[in-house]
């Protein structure tokens, strides 16, 4: 499965363009502009396993590192501001890592 099959092409590339420069990614604008607030709870565990790279059906620090680049390829990496933020905004259970309802929750708050 690709992102493009839950996701738009241009409001993905939308997100990107708005957290181009280091620490301006928020994640929630950025899954406001790439539609995915607006998508069911099964489509976003869709797009939940494409950014779980190493599918242990969880997202650790090191993917989260990598998030934009699921999204396109030639996207940045997340400074560690950013990834440490993201982490601490989705990880309710202080287990290190986010899991598919976590991340599905986050999205839809």
């Amino acid at each position: 499965m690709s992102l493009t099959d839950v996701l738009s092409a241009s409001d993905i590339s939308a997100a990107l363009r708005e957290c181009q420069a280091p620490d301006t990614f928020n994640c929630k604008k950025f899954f406001q502009t790439c539609g995915l607030t607006k998508k069911t709870a099964s489509q976003v565990k869709e797009v939940f396993r494409v950014i779980d790279n190493d599918e242990s059906g969880f997202i650790e620090q090191l993917e989260l590192q990598y998030f934009l680049q699921r999204f396109d390829p030639s996207a940045r990496v997340l400074t560690s501001s950013e990834t440490s933020a993201f982490m601490a905004a989705a990880d309710h259970d202080g287990d290190g890592k986010i899991g598919a309802d976590e991340f599905q929750g986050m999205v839809h708050s």
